[in-house]
């Protein structure tokens, strides 16, 4: 039974090592099938685009996480397919900007700002343009991209076209219902209105691919269907996203759990996970039901007043989309009003510094406190707010 379970797990472990093959081998028949005409180097580039950086992610992804990274890629490819590959770089630059200012939010919060602006005779295809570029010059993640894609091809034509990709992409990713570009303009206002409008550069690519453009009275229809696709995708992002760090908070649960309460614990643990009872619990043990209850409520206590205010605090957070800078312990405004009023002087002013990103021995040292001081108060704070958030 034993040497069949290796077996068993061997042949897994291969399968999973072989499913990047996998993939590459079913994109490969696929670009000869849709784009016959591509160099087979330009096929391969864009198969190791869209299967990603990372191909040790697919030694163990799980079912459902590998069908959210197939319809990920495939809307990527739907992207590339119907706007940029085989496409004039002017042209492919004028339909990446024509799907950009089809967007009535983005259009009209474009046409009202220039209308209060100084400067009224600026089209709004030019303000889109500085806000790509911005793009293009500061995100982190554009960044990245770029690097990845120069990786993946030499050829200038084709790392074009995949950046076009990446940024339509990326600027429709639906953030809180509204497009993700929406915010970038938001931000670029707010810069450009304390140190005014700055024109594309001359020799840019972006300027040089949109000379012959007059896209601002484009009043073109925006596709329900669209909007509809990205917004299931993005869903699906959140999903996988909520997934790994599932997975990765459980990994380091589990690590804690062998390491402080023993092998019983992390059997239990395991069990709980697959939705067994208590009862059934005791029976796989071994052990009476009230020992394996005892066993539950030492775990629960180490699981929330120790590994997630302690021991791994961010990364918990960050799955229960609770942190507190980022998501203000996962209160609402009315529960955060009343979350303040229940703290102590001293709890509001650590809770202040701590969002305001001071570390918890500088708080120590200003407050003149001893740093388990700081964190017996914190583990408070922390705990206060998930009693409200529950």
């Amino acid at each position: 039974m034993q040497t069949l379970t290796v077996k068993q797990g061997f042949e897994e472990r291969n399968f999973m090592e072989r499913l990047a093959d996998l993939l590459e081998k079913d994109w490969k028949s696929r670009l000869l099938r849709d784009y016959p005409n591509q160099s087979p180097t330009t096929r391969n580039s864009i198969i190791r685009w869209l299967l990603g950086e990372n191909l040790e992610r697919f030694e163990s992804i799980i079912p459902s996480e590998l069908a959210i990274a197939k319809q990920s890629m495939e809307y990527r490819y739907q992207i590339l397919g119907q706007r940029y590959l085989g496409i004039n770089p002017q042209k492919a630059y004028q339909n990446l900007m024509t799907r950009l200012i089809s967007l009535v939010t983005l259009r009209n919060k474009i046409r009202t700002w220039i209308s209060l602006s100084r400067d009224r005779q600026r089209a709004a295809i030019d303000v889109l343009q500085e806000v790509i570029q911005e793009l293009l010059h500061s995100d982190r993640y554009i960044q990245k991209q770029i690097t990845w894609i120069t990786q993946c091809t030499q050829d200038p034509r084709l790392r074009d076209t995949l950046l076009l990709t990446t940024i339509e992409e990326y600027c429709l990713r639906p953030i809180r219902n509204q497009p993700l570009l929406v915010y970038r303009f938001v931000n670029f206002l707010r810069r450009s209105q304390r140190s005014g409008i700055t024109h594309v550069p001359e020799g840019s690519r972006v300027h040089l691919l949109s000379e012959s453009l007059n896209l601002e009275d484009s009043n073109g229809e925006v596709s329900l269907l669209d909007n509809q696709a990205q917004f299931e995708y993005q869903q699906q992002q959140h999903i996988e996203e909520q997934q790994r760090r599932r997975l990765a908070v459980s990994q380091e649960f589990e690590a804690y759990l062998y390491k402080h309460l023993g092998t019983d614990a992390l059997q239990w643990f395991r069990l709980y996970l697959r939705g067994q009872t208590q009862e059934a619990i005791a029976r796989t043990l071994n052990k009476p039901v009230k020992e394996v209850y005892r066993l539950r409520e030492k775990i629960s206590y180490h699981a929330v007043r120790v590994f997630a205010v302690r021991e791994k605090q961010e990364l918990v957070a960050d799955w229960l989309e609770a942190s507190l800078q980022e998501h203000t312990l996962g209160l609402t405004p009315s529960q955060l009003q009343e979350f303040l009023q229940n703290l102590t002087p001293q709890q509001r002013q650590i809770f202040e510094l701590l969002k305001a990103g001071q570390t918890k021995e500088a708080i120590a040292k200003n407050l003149n406190m001893k740093i388990n001081q700081v964190m017996g108060e914190w583990s408070k704070i922390y705990l206060a707010a998930q009693a409200i958030r529950s």
